[in-house]
């Protein structure tokens, strides 16, 4: 490929990056006090959260081998981490690792 048409076709993407990152703050300028974006600021990384959660632990088999332990072990440590600490990077950071450990300890992945 030529190197121009990488170039092009990254700046483009960057550009399409920002202005989907950035066309909320313009759309919704001044609306801050609105009740409805209150509410949805609220709730919405909560449930955002819940179905990430609920979609990565869909495969797991509670009567495999492996009986969902690291899957599991992930999850409350996370939650452990989460309620100590109340950083984000750490608590998915360190479920990760737990899960990642436990899963390669039990049997290979």
């Amino acid at each position: 490929m030529d190197a121009g048409y990488l170039i092009g076709a990254v700046a483009v993407m960057a550009v399409a990056t920002f202005l989907t990152r950035a066309a909320p703050f313009w759309l919704l300028r001044g609306q801050a006090e609105r009740a409805w974006l209150r509410y949805l600021g609220r709730y919405l990384p909560a449930a955002v959260l819940t179905v990430l959660v609920f979609y990565c632990l869909r495969g797991v088999a509670p009567v495999a081998p492996r009986y969902g332990l690291p899957e599991a072990a992930g999850v409350l440590a996370t939650v452990v981490l989460h309620r100590w600490r109340r950083q984000a990077l750490l608590s998915i950071g360190g479920g990760t690792a737990v899960h990642i450990a436990l899963l390669h300890g039990l049997g290979g992945a």
